[in-house]
């Protein structure tokens, strides 16, 4: 194992009835509240009017119209209220990109170095001095966005998804009410399923680094979204399958599972392409990348996708590398059950050239070997995105 620091400042606040309270946590000599969501469907679920009856003693701003995948140019918008209002609190009320969105707002809003963009693309988001305070309300489980520093920001108009933080971007504190989930479409379930489930499997396959605990960790998160997924999309209702999920989410990307072992991210890098030229689902590019890159890199993976085979779904039986290619197909298996379609051909007809697109913006930023060995060469790439058409 790895040496490692672990630190988390972001308060989680879990349960049943926790949106009403959501005023408890705001910190003391906040006036003015920026309450960030997206496509307004808080409005129609009555998060929106239960959050703002909780905050009836501040100022509150609403700003709506976060996309999913969150657009630089829609946040620059958010800044331009926030120092329009005298912002000194921002609320992001809604999932990962509402979150990722409010991430990039807390620091861009006072920086006056230069270009916002800089903060990504010169990796300033550790060294920002100063940031406006934000907390959060989970409305969907997905991205584990609630209890870290990361983000990942859309700019329309280069067509790039570029991902950033730092250690002023954690949110104060995370409002997680299960309820909220009952509203959320199935589409939306199965993303957040997939999200989480990737996110661990970024963090876990990758090769044997003598950290039993976090392999358990791990595990016991796949185990738990393995076992409620199928619940939790046919009920969502049922609040304490609901709380199990977002719990999850949280807990597949809040940074724990990471600590002292090597990581991966390569899926999430080229999925993070896919989105960006064609809108995919985030969850859904990783469900198309994930399995190719497990098979393109297989000598490097196959010991802990054994491991993760047997304990996670039982195979038992073959030799090891015969167990590794049994649990990459039925990790497929897994994501079609769900609806969840794992080709690029699937959700575009024009892809004759992104294998080519993608290691060309790969070459320009100079990203020339990803993964937990660093050996996801160019060349490798190109060949899980061709096996992914």
């Amino acid at each position: 194992m790895k040496n490692f620091e672990l630190w988390n400042p972001t308060r989680l606040v879990f349960g049943e009835n926790q949106l009403e309270n959501v005023h408890k946590h705001i910190p003391a000599g906040v006036k003015n509240i920026l309450l960030v969501f997206g496509g307004g469907s808080i409005k129609k679920n009555g998060v929106h009017e239960t959050v703002t009856a909780a905050l009836k003693d501040y100022n509150v701003v609403d700003f709506g119209g976060i996309e999913p995948n969150p657009r630089y140019e829609t946040i620059m918008k958010a800044r331009e209220v926030a120092l329009k209002e005298n912002v000194d609190f921002i609320l992001a009320v809604g999932g990962g990109s509402v979150i990722d969105a409010c991430k990039f707002l807390c620091v861009a809003t006072p920086y006056t170095d230069g270009d916002p963009w800089d903060i990504i693309t010169k990796r300033l988001g550790k060294v920002v001095t100063e940031a406006i305070p934000f907390g959060t309300v989970l409305t969907l489980p997905a991205t584990g966005s609630e209890m870290n520093s990361g983000s990942v920001v859309t700019r329309e108009s280069s067509k790039e998804k570029l991902a950033f933080g730092g250690p002023l971007c954690f949110p104060k504190f995370s409002v997680l009410d299960p309820r909220v989930v009952a509203s959320l479409p199935e589409r939306q379930i199965v993303n957040g399923i997939t999200d989480a489930f990737t996110h661990v499997l970024e963090q876990y396959l990758t090769y044997p680094a003598d950290a039993p605990l976090q392999d358990r960790f791990a595990e016991g998160i796949l185990q738990t979204l393995v076992e409620i997924g199928p619940k939790v999309i046919h009920n969502p209702s049922d609040s304490t399958v609901a709380g199990n999920f977002m719990f999850c989410c949280t807990m597949a990307l809040n940074g724990l599972i990471q600590q002292g072992v090597p990581t991966d991210w390569a899926t999430h890098m080229i999925g993070h392409e896919l989105t960006a030229l064609f809108e995919i689902d985030h969850a859904r590019t990783l469900a198309i990348i994930g399995p190719n890159l497990y098979r393109v890199m297989f000598n490097n993976k196959k010991e802990k996708l054994a491991q993760y085979g047997e304990r996670v779904w039982g195979i038992t039986e073959g030799s090891l590398e015969e167990k590794a290619q049994k649990t990459i197909e039925r990790t497929v298996e897994f994501f079609h059950s769900m609806g969840i379609k794992t080709k690029i051909s699937d959700y575009t007809e024009d892809y004759s050239e992104v294998a080519k697109t993608i290691t060309s913006r790969f070459e320009e930023r100079k990203w020339m070997g990803l993964g937990e060995r660093g050996d996801v060469t160019l060349e490798k790439v190109e060949e899980i995105v061709e096996m992914s058409l």
